[in-house]
């Protein structure tokens, strides 16, 4: 079974600071579903350490539910976090992830590994390889086209039958085009032009 992640965008509402505001200090802008509903473990392993099997130093691992969470967020995460239904609870702002160096790589792999059947292309099997792939990699699709290194760029190319995808672990490949990382990070950051890149954050959990 695999694992999903849920949360939502929230600010700090500017209203606390000036003394005119009264209310809740984080409001919720909006859930995370609309703008990201994939399960990229590699994704998950650099911001947040949930399924961290390529070894990132994550972003933002193990920080619990905040304690000013909105009441939006709050009705929506922590009876599952309580339950054990819902784990990995954490949060990250803008200012961390704007910051976040993208070209950081995990320890021990330099990139993941995707092919499938040219016949049947939606069964997809992946693996992360290091600089020299492993015998079953290259047991499974053949040797890696000629040029690809580290520092390569997503590459795609057919072996025989197969359809094969190579693409570097960097923080950027994983969380750039075409994943939807960038409609989450792009409401975040509209949000920080207005309010500040501290007081934006994204609050997830995972299931």
């Amino acid at each position: 079974m695999s694992t999903d992640i849920h949360g939502g965008i929230e600010f700090r509402h500017p209203g606390v600071d000036a003394g005119y505001y009264d209310g809740e200090p984080w409001a919720m802008a909006m859930d995370l579903w609309p703008l990201y509903d994939q399960s990229d473990y590699a994704a998950f392993g650099c911001l947040f350490g949930v399924r961290n099997y390529a070894g990132f130093r994550p972003l933002a691992a193990d920080r619990g539910l905040p304690p000013d969470l909105s009441g939006g967020l709050r009705a929506e995460l922590e009876p599952m976090v309580e339950a054990g239904d819902l784990h990995g609870a954490t949060w990250v702002s803008w200012a961390e992830i704007s910051r976040l160096d993208s070209a950081s790589t995990p320890v021990h792999y330099t990139g993941r590994l995707t092919w499938s059947t040219v016949s049947l292309p939606s069964l997809l099997h992946q693996q992360l390889v290091p600089d020299q792939w492993p015998s079953d990699a290259l047991d499974a699709v053949g040797p890696p086209p000629i040029g690809l290194d580290r520092s390569a760029h997503l590459t795609e190319w057919n072996a025989g039958d197969l359809h094969c995808r190579y693409e570097p672990l960097t923080a950027g490949s994983l969380l750039g085009s075409p994943s939807q990382w960038p409609h989450v990070f792009a409401v975040m950051k509209a949000l920080a032009d207005r309010f500040g890149e501290e007081e934006v954050r994204l609050v997830v959990a995972f299931d």
